[in-house]
């Protein structure tokens, strides 16, 4: 039996789900979320939903808010003059909805119709979780397993003569209760590491570190829900490329120029000494404005790709952000060196109204 505030509630959670869903390409191209991001839940704002309350009914007579008065007053105490200038609009009720970030990835696994990923790596981490799959004879009521007291009762009744076919009435004492028992099992969960590279050369200002940030937040919280044992790393490059943490890796802007394969090399050497890809899926992820130093190192940049980087990795993303100081070119020579790679995905970065398309297209081969 479910009970009318149960319904209430999950239809609300519907109402706040389809919201969701429809305003998803506004969420994705804004960084508000990231801010409001929790270690399991996201609060999203959502002014267009009004708040649950309680109203009278208007044959009521009686109690408060009838009899003598205006709208307005103060009960109980003298009202208080107010400060500023008296405004003409009605204000915005903001309501803010805490999601879980399963159902953020679920909804964005629907809305951009992403299929889901089929781990390759071997590895698998142990973690230990309880699960209700042990009997004990004590325990809350709520726990209790009828099905296994009553056959406790049956058997003591037929054991000491008092059970009667005819009269085949079951009656459960203390000592035949039985209860659901959680016990601690390991549970095998696949593992994966997703590489970010960033360039942040002098090129790329704030705002297109900003779509980088929003980006890989949609893409973490995407893997995330597909595998259960997940790590991160980071490294930015200019001329030279090194790993940091996440913090640094958003809000660092250096002044110097461009070499693109310091970045690869170092990602090829993290996943050499630290992520066997017959042990780990590998996920990297390349943002830049297609501005290399060089066509030279560009040239490096497709062997790097070749021998070292694409037989490793699950998926190889280039996101090309667009910069009013960037050439552009790279995007273009990655895609004429591997016109039809499975396991590449070039995608162009306008502006943040284009993650939407960047994340389907990173993201909707499944692998």
């Amino acid at each position: 039996m479910v009970l009318r505030i149960e319904q209430d509630h999950q239809r609300f959670h519907q109402i706040i789900r389809g919201k969701i869903r429809k305003d998803l390409r506004k969420y994705m191209s804004k960084g508000e979320l990231i801010g409001r991001k929790g270690k399991n839940f996201v609060s999203i704002p959502m002014p267009q939903i009004e708040i649950p309350r309680f109203k009278f009914s208007p044959r009521q007579v009686g109690g408060v808010g009838q009899g003598e008065g205006d709208i307005g007053t103060v009960i109980g105490e003298d009202p208080q003059p107010g400060t500023g200038e008296a405004g003409n609009l009605p204000g915005q009720h903001i309501l803010e909805v805490e999601v879980s970030l399963t159902e953020l990835a679920r909804i964005l696994g629907e809305e951009l119709e992403l299929p889901r990923i089929q781990p390759r790596g071997r590895k698998q981490i142990l973690t230990h979780r309880a699960r209700y799959t042990g009997i004990a004879s004590a325990g809350p009521e709520n726990l209790r397993h009828f099905k296994r007291t009553f056959k406790e009762a049956l058997k003591r009744q037929i054991a000491s003569g008092t059970y009667s076919p005819n009269h085949p009435m079951i009656i459960p004492i203390r000592e035949d209760k039985r209860y659901r028992a959680r016990k601690v099992i390991p549970l095998p969960e696949s593992a994966a590491v997703i590489i970010y590279m960033m360039d942040v050369s002098g090129s790329m200002g704030e705002e297109q570190k900003e779509i980088v940030r929003i980006q890989s937040f949609w893409i973490e919280t995407w893997l995330q829900s597909q595998y259960k044992g997940i790590q991160s790393r980071h490294i930015i490059h200019d001329a030279e490329a090194r790993e940091v943490d996440a913090e640094t890796f958003y809000h660092t802007r250096e002044s110097g120029g461009t070499v693109i394969s310091s970045a690869y090399k170092l990602a090829a050497k993290l996943i050499q000494e630290e992520f066997p890809p017959e042990e780990w899926n590998i996920y990297t992820f390349h943002f830049s404005d297609g501005d290399n130093w060089s066509q030279g190192d560009t040239d490096e940049c497709v062997e790097i790709l070749k021998q070292r980087l694409l037989p490793q990795v699950n998926l190889f993303g280039y996101g090309q952000v667009e910069s009013p100081y960037g050439t552009g070119q790279f995007l273009n020579d990655l895609k004429e060196s591997f016109p039809e790679t499975e396991n590449m995905v070039v995608s162009r970065i306008e502006n943040k109204e284009a993650i939407y398309n960047s994340i389907k297209e990173f993201l909707g081969k499944g692998i």
